[in-house]
This record gives C-alpha cells, sequence and structure tokens, in this order.
C-alpha cells in the first residue's frame, strides 16, 4: 500500500491544536475528513512529525499516511487542497518507503517564535506573534541563547504535562534571537524538543532582557532539572513549526 508523505502549512488561529478531537476543529480532523472523503468513507489516519497546541501555526509540518490508492503527487496535491479548509494548505506530496516515519524518522526539527515588541500592539499580528511593550537588551538575550545551545537535560526548561518518557537531554543545534524594525524572531533547532520548550525558553529569554535574570543564570537552571524554578509557558500564538529536516 503507497505511503504518501505531506509537507503542509497551516494558520493554527482557529484550530483547537493539532490533534484530533471528537467536539473540536483540529488539523489531524480536517485533513483526516478530506481523507475519508476521497476514500468514499474508509477511514485514513496520518501520522505528524509532532503535535502542536492551540493557536500554534506551521510552515513546514510533515504528516504521512497509507492509500490503497495509486494517484500521480500532484493530483493527491490539488485534491486535497481543493477539499481542504483555507487554513490549512498541502504544500508536497511525496511517495516514500513503507519504513519512514512523519516523527520517528525526523532527524531535525526548526521553530521559529515571533515578539512584538513595541510600546503599541499591533492588531494584526496578534494572532501572529507575542505583544510585549517593555525595553528588551537584546545583546543578553543573545547571550542566554549561547548558554542553550549544546546538549542538556531540558526538563525545566518543558511542561510538567510533558508526556514524553524517559529522558529530557535534547541537543540544540541553534539558538537565536534577532530584531527586525519592531518584531523579534527566535529560531530553535534541535534533535527534537520537549512539551512546550520553546515557549518556556523564549519566557526566561525575555526575563534576561528585562533583566529579571542574568544570562549565565540558564546554566543552574539547566542543572536544576526544575520547571518550577522559571515562570510562565509564553503564549502559543508567536509559536511556528517552522522546519522537519529528514535523511535524504
Amino acid at each position: 500500500m503507497p505511503r504518501l508523505k505531506c509537507k503542509i502549512k497551516y494558520d493554527g488561529s482557529r484550530f483547537s491544536g493539532f490533534q484530533r478531537q471528537p467536539q473540536n476543529r483540529t488539523i489531524q480532523g480536517s485533513i483526516e475528513g478530506v481523507l475519508k472523503k476521497m476514500h468514499k468513507g474508509l477511514e485514513i489516519h496520518l501520522q505528524a512529525s509532532g503535535r502542536t497546541d492551540t493557536g500554534v501555526h506551521a510552515i513546514g509540518q510533515v504528516i504521512h499516511f497509507d492509500s490503497p490508492y495509486t494517484i500521480p503527487e500532484e493530483n493527491w496535491k490539488r485534491a486535497m487542497n481543493t477539499l481542504l479548509p483555507d487554513d490549512i494548505y498541502i504544500d508536497e506530496v511525496e511517495e516514500v518507503s513503507e519504513d519512514f516515519h512523519a516523527r520517528y524518522s525526523a532527524k531535525e526539527k526548526e521553530y521559529h517564535y515571533f515578539v512584538w515588541n513595541a510600546e503599541e500592539p499591533n492588531v494584526f499580528k496578534r494572532n501572529y506573534s507575542y505583544n510585549f511593550p517593555y525595553a528588551l537588551d537584546m545583546e543578553k538575550m543573545q547571550e542566554g541563547c549561547t548558554y542553550l545551545m549544546g546538549t542538556h537535560d531540558f526538563t525545566t526548561f518543558s511542561s510538567a504535562k510533558s508526556t514524553a518518557k524517559g529522558s529530557k537531554i535534547r541537543t540544540l543545534y541553534q539558538a537565536s534571537c534577532q530584531k527586525n524594525g519592531d518584531e523579534i524572531e527566535f529560531v530553535f533547532k534541535g534533535s527534537g524538543f520537549l512539551y512546550n520548550m520553546v515557549r518556556i525558553m523564549v519566557s526566561v529569554l525575555l526575563d534576561i532582557g528585562q533583566g529579571k535574570r542574568e544570562p549565565s543564570d540558564i546554566i543552574v537552571l539547566l542543572e536544576k532539572k526544575n520547571r518550577q524554578l522559571v515562570g510562565k509557558t509564553i503564549s502559543p500564538q508567536g509559536l511556528y513549526l517552522w522546519n522537519v529536516t529528514y535523511e535524504k
């Protein structure tokens, strides 16, 4: 049975996250509903590289599913996009081997987080960035990013509700932040991410930018492995699953 890998993008504003929920509008539910229609009532279940929360967006989410149909890749893309709502779009469809798995075959993930850093809010970005009107020291935040890079136990930077079993050790290949006009873009690339990890890291970096913490505090926070030592998980609107990388 052919296995199809799809690269998708979505505006998460009006979804209750990725994972299928009986009473709520979700990314998985919407795509599986389209696949069921295309397969004349047959249930087709998909797997994703990772689940995103309510309000989180994606530029490069990856899913896979198996289908008894043999259809040219471009026709798959056209048919699915015709039936999907306009806040989900299939960018690419590729037939892959049956040992490919959207989640378990992933080698690297990349997330971006956007902060609107101006005294006045931008109503057009309220669903797509986090409004933070306070003065920030970008150099200190950038220094803080350097302490996050490398291989660490990220227990302090993961939700207490995290379902990840076993090791909380992850490797970050890139952690950076750059200000463009009134918008700050955080970029994180890593071997994998724990639940809420990016949103908690950004929250701590904003504390550093305000002078509430020193950049080197991150070393201690990583060593302590205690979620209670850091503040709130920042809001989801500014978060984007940017890219997922697989071996060729």
